[in-house]
């Protein structure tokens, strides 16, 4: 079997390299924003696992042979979804709404094959940002470009946006969006890699 990630983001494809995962990716071509425009009654906990599923079997209709790996992350701040900054000031005005408080992360990963879900997982990390001062957020933003709006919240742990927060509760893959733990087991069981 071959497995695809059905996603073009560095972190998970990094992720899957250093854990030894053989895969290759494809664009799920799913557009988030028109698939959350028509679904309003989805709650903000509903997101991530259904453009999860959406992509998985996106990919999975064009590769039926394959284990097609969707995933997605969302991040929630009191009943509230956030989505990627559209620009700097985008930016600036979700981190001023996340600063000194505690945020939800919602990673979503969905297996397919042959068009069908063949396996799910969702998890969650708790993330709270400490009270930096607005000289801190002005050399933040100077020092990320156009990088910040790259992720959700206008951050990335695994860079200088870990110097945001006072306290990071969860498995660090999920914070990166791949919760790596579950997806390895399930792998294995499949026979995907090694057991």
């Amino acid at each position: 079997m071959t497995v695809i990630l059905a996603s073009t983001s560095p972190t998970r494809q990094l992720l899957l390299t250093n854990a030894g995962v053989s895969f290759t990716t494809a664009r799920p071509g799913v557009d988030e924003d028109r698939l959350r425009s028509a679904n309003p009654q989805w709650r903000p906990d509903d997101v991530a696992p259904a453009l999860a599923e959406a992509k998985a079997l996106a990919v999975s209709g064009l590769r039926p042979d394959a284990l097609v790996l969707g995933a997605d992350q969302t991040l929630i701040c009191d009943h509230r979804l956030y989505a990627k900054p559209i620009d700097k000031a985008d930016a600036r005005k979700q981190l001023v709404a996340l600063r000194g408080r505690t945020h939800v992360l919602h990673s979503a990963l969905c297996c397919a094959r042959h068009g069908s879900v063949v396996w799910r997982h969702d998890a969650r990390a708790e993330l709270t940002m400490r009270e930096w001062s607005p000289a801190f957020l002005d050399q933040y933003i100077a020092k990320l470009g156009e990088d910040i709006l790259t992720t959700v919240g206008g951050y990335k742990v695994e860079g200088l946006g870990l110097q945001l927060f006072s306290r990071i509760s969860g498995d660090h893959s999920v914070i990166l969006g791949l919760p790596l733990l579950p997806l390895l087991d399930f792998l294995r069981s499949e026979d995907e890699i090694a057991s």
